[in-house]
């Protein structure tokens, strides 16, 4: 038995319980790429969302009780898969574990139980951890990328927010020490190796991130416009933006383009320990989110300021979908005091992604 089994072992879970632990993750680089078959280098992170399933033979309902919320939801396990259904359940935060429910089938109801330390709203994957932790909790198998898809479909149905894969692949297969080098468009993937002299540092901006009431599926919309021009906008070169006929359209476009080849080249400078340039493609790529596609906030173009202006820090930027949450900032280690910050701030490392940790 590992030492992670033993610790999850000492709680009383009854004699068939499955415990599932879920990474968060932070995007180093590129958003609002993965929905344009795009790239994006993200990375799964040392804080995440436990979920434990104890069945109950014979029951039809599974009761959803989290240590992050106050009040208790019940599921039907014969719940149609279907938004009006999963949608009609409350409270709201459990609709996505009722849509996994409706997705899978398990024979038995039970109890499913959340904990952790990733926090909520923070634009740290808390969502994906949620869908993904509760799948490998009630048993879905797969490879990585046939697990994330059925997962951010069931997100997708439970929340009506047509997100794309990113974050539920990246906790799903991640690699520690390394980031995830993702074409969105083949959904091919490869590790790049971290240098072991920067540390990533995750700030909150103080303002709650939910995708639902925000101009997400907006920025989407204004995207595939453009592809109706241009095609995928992951895949077009950046001379052909400025035949777009419409100016915010341009704008939606260039940052998608401009932002996949500042992926590229930060990947290089990952391998290369050139954490300068980093820095500086980061710099760039959130002034193009806040210009360019207009989803950062004063309190998260403040937040970069401001660590940028601390000896050490090579880069920060949102990471995320923006519209409040966190910024993402590399430097060398211990530049960053994460007890100065009012709404929390974390030294976050590398890891692995989705795992069982206990089954029985």
């Amino acid at each position: 038995m590992s030492s992670t089994e033993e610790q999850a072992s000492v709680f009383d879970y009854g004699t068939d319980a499955t415990v599932a632990r879920c990474p968060g993750r932070v995007n180093l680089i590129g958003d609002h790429t993965d929905y344009n078959n795009g790239v994006a280098l993200p990375m799964a992170i040392d804080l995440y969302t436990e979920v434990t399933y104890s069945p109950i033979h014979g029951s039809r309902v599974i009761e959803i009780i989290s240590d992050m919320q106050p009040d208790v939801a019940k599921v039907d396990i014969d719940i149609p898969f279907s938004t009006e259904a999963i949608r009609e359940i409350d409270p709201s935060w459990s609709r996505a574990a009722a849509g996994i429910i409706a997705m899978i089938r398990p024979s038995d109801g039970g109890t499913l139980h959340y904990k952790g330390n990733l926090p909520i709203g923070a634009g740290l994957s808390s969502s994906a951890a949620f869908e993904v932790g509760t799948a490998l909790a009630l048993g879905i198998e797969g490879e990585p990328t046939s697990v994330a898809q059925h997962c951010r479909h069931a997100g997708e149905v439970a929340t009506g927010v047509p997100a794309g894969i990113m974050d539920q692949l990246t906790v799903l297969a991640a690699k520690q020490g390394s980031a995830m080098l993702i074409d969105f468009s083949t959904l091919f993937y490869r590790y790049v190796q971290l240098p072991e002299s920067m540390e990533v540092v995750v700030v909150h901006s103080g303002q709650s991130r939910v995708l639902s009431g925000s101009a997400y599926a907006a920025r989407r919309a204004e995207c595939e416009a453009a592809a109706l021009h241009l095609g995928s906008l992951g895949e077009v070169s950046y001379d052909v933006v400025n035949a777009l006929p419409d100016n915010t359209m341009r704008r939606r476009a260039r940052h998608v383009v401009s932002e996949c080849d500042r992926v590229k080249r930060f990947a290089e400078c990952m391998v290369s320990g050139d954490l300068r340039t980093a820095g500086q493609l980061m710099v760039e790529s959130h002034r193009s989110l806040a210009d360019d596609f207009e989803v950062s906030t004063p309190e998260l173009d403040s937040l970069v300021d401001e660590l940028l202006s601390i000896d050490g820090v090579y880069g920060a930027r949102l990471t995320g979908a923006g519209f409040g949450g966190c910024v993402v900032a590399i430097c060398d280690p211990g530049s960053i005091d994460t007890n100065t910050f009012q709404h929390g701030a974390w030294v976050v490392r590398p890891s692995a992604g989705a795992s069982i940790v206990l089954s029985r």
